[in-house]
């Protein structure tokens, strides 16, 4: 019998049985259930066995209760360990040492250890909802720089991103933060390459008047597409690339090509004598010869269009050119014959035209090498006479000088150049001027015949003029002028010894009436008319230049050399070696 069971029956009256509070006790059931066992005339072996089985299921309850409070407590541990363990992986992940003064030096119950830890481990979750988030948004932006810098055109989930969350430090999201920086900056390069390229490639295709729309689809569709953002892969950047290169290239054979129909254009007009309002009209294609490939170009100078526009007319110019060439030929042998008329050179004009009129009508030499051997012909002859102007000039200013002495000796001859009339003080004031300008006459002599003799020296050949040398012109000049001032010196001294045996026959037989002077005669002019050899003012060597009007010429100042005109200087043909 239990303790429960005997206790009921020896003392059925405890105090016990009746709670305080007049509630229903265990005792007081056990009573009541005595009572009615009494009245229902109860066995006490059934009294026992109904209170041992009674016993046993009080004993079964306590026993589930008891596990139960055993679970919990497991439970209550496990959660204390786990959250103790999830507090310590937090940590490490976060890399934020978690100290817990108060559950450390607490000896409470576990539900006191687990109010403490609760607060701890609800932060550090939170924690880590940030850093997660944090972290994902950085990864987020990392994975989609590298997906269009891979190319990668599809459209990424966020939630497909995973996170480590072992390694939730702030060192990771600093590291994270900076990679995405870099990420940023290379993006930006990417992008900048990209317009770059894309207005590099803008400007050819303005320049070459190319579908710049076309070229971009072709490339990228983003490029043609504003509603996307532009691509910076890696393909679409080597394809910028590529593209560039080719319309580099393309422009510098277009240019080239350009430039060479330039060249041919001015060569043309310039050996056709094209006006310039003709000229006007390819101005654009001329002005690109001497420019380089990475200069300003205006708008659809170098396209197809153009480029065809310059072929029709470089062919049409091609076709004018057999037309024209004879012309131009005979244009420049009357050029030369200018040249050298201007310089007092004398040449066979009329051999050398009727040589070129043989060429030309032959057939057998290329018109265009007659050209440009006479236009070299023409360089070598404005050179030469280039050399020669200094010369020609105070050969001028001896002729004008030689011309004045002239009419000075006219003037002095004159009997009435003293005479009242018109005009006679403009005599008298060129006759001072011609006296003043014939004294330099020596000087210019001698001035002359040092350039001449240094121009010969350094040219190695005579200077000719008129077909004459001129410095045996001026030797000649020289030799005249000093028979010339002899004579006058004679002239001076008879007339002396004139007037000596005119006075003496006075002394001896008186003075006889003579007739009278006429008014301004001199006897110098009286003694210039008798004397015979004073007609030989009029030199040979000055008359050549047209300075005295008498006709005579000596012989030995003849040369019969010509200045050649190769106007047939073509190169040797080598057909039949």
């Amino acid at each position: 019998m239990s303790n429960c069971s005997s206790n009921s029956r020896s003392n059925n009256s405890s105090p016990l049985s009746l709670s305080k509070s007049g509630t229903t006790t265990c005792a007081s059931l056990l009573r009541e259930l005595q009572e009615i066992w009494d009245e229902t005339g109860e066995s006490d072996t059934e009294r026992d066995k109904m209170l041992l089985q009674l016993e046993q299921e009080c004993l079964d309850i306590y026993r589930r209760k008891v596990e139960r409070s055993r679970k919990y407590k497991a439970d209550l541990h496990q959660f204390l360990a786990e959250a103790e363990a999830e507090i310590a992986q937090l940590s490490s992940a976060l890399g934020e040492p978690v100290s817990l003064p108060l559950y450390e030096g607490m000896k409470g119950n576990l539900k006191q250890q687990i109010s403490v830890i609760k607060p701890t481990l609800k932060n550090l979750r939170l924690k880590k909802q940030e850093r997660v988030k944090d972290i994902l948004e950085i990864e987020f932006q990392v994975a989609r720089i590298c997906a269009d810098i891979a190319g990668n055109d599809q459209i990424l989930d966020p939630d497909r991103i995973q996170v480590d969350e072992l390694d939730l430090s702030t060192k990771k999201l600093e590291e994270l933060k900076f990679h995405l920086q870099e990420l940023h900056t290379e993006k930006n390069l990417r992008l900048h390459k990209v317009n770059s390229h894309i207005s590099a490639i803008h400007n050819l295709s303005v320049v070459m008047s190319l579908d710049f729309k076309k070229i971009m689809a072709e490339i990228h569709p983003s490029f043609v597409d504003t509603d996307q953002p532009r691509s910076i892969s890696n393909e679409t950047l080597a394809r910028l690339t590529s593209e560039l290169n080719l319309l580099k290239q393309e422009k510098q054979q277009r240019l080239l090509k350009v430039q060479d129909l330039g060249s041919t254009l001015i060569e043309l007009w310039n050996l056709m004598d094209i006006t310039k309002e003709e000229q006007t009209k390819f101005e654009h294609v001329t002005s690109l010869v001497t420019s380089t490939v990475d200069e300003f170009m205006n708008q659809g100078c170098l396209s197809v269009d153009v480029i065809e526009q310059v072929e029709v007319e470089v062919e049409r110019l091609n076709v004018l050119k057999a037309s024209k060439m004879k012309e131009l030929i005979f244009k420049r042998h009357s050029e030369l014959e200018e040249i050298y008329k201007g310089v007092h050179m004398d040449v066979d004009s009329e051999k050398a035209r009727n040589i070129l009129t043989t060429l030309t009508e032959s057939g057998d030499v290329d018109l265009s090498e007659i050209l440009s051997s006479m236009d070299d012909q023409i360089t070598e002859a404005k050179e030469q006479a280039q050399s020669r102007k200094d010369i020609l000039d105070k050969v001028e200013k001896w002729r004008h000088a030689c011309e004045e002495e002239n009419w000075l000796d006219d003037y002095e001859r004159d009997e009435n150049r003293y005479s009242a009339g018109r005009g006679v003080h403009k005599n008298l004031k060129r006759a001072e001027k011609a006296r003043n300008l014939v004294s330099k006459i020596q000087f210019l002599v001698e001035s002359l015949t040092a350039k001449v003799k240094a121009w010969e020296l350094e040219k190695g050949m005579p200077f000719l003029y008129n077909n004459d040398p001129l410095l045996r012109t001026l030797e000649e000049f020289t030799t005249s002028r000093q028979e010339k001032e002899e004579e006058k010196r004679r002239s001076r001294e008879q007339k002396k010894l004139q007037d000596q045996l005119v006075t003496e026959q006075e002394a001896r037989f008186g003075s006889k009436p003579s007739a009278k002077k006429p008014l301004g005669q001199s006897t110098y002019a009286n003694s210039m008319i008798a004397t015979p050899n004073s007609r030989r003012l009029g030199t040979p060597s000055v008359a050549r230049f047209g300075i005295s009007s008498g006709k005579e010429r000596r012989e030995s100042g003849k040369v019969a050399s010509v200045i050649p005109i190769n106007y047939v200087a073509l190169p040797k043909d080598d057909r039949g070696a």
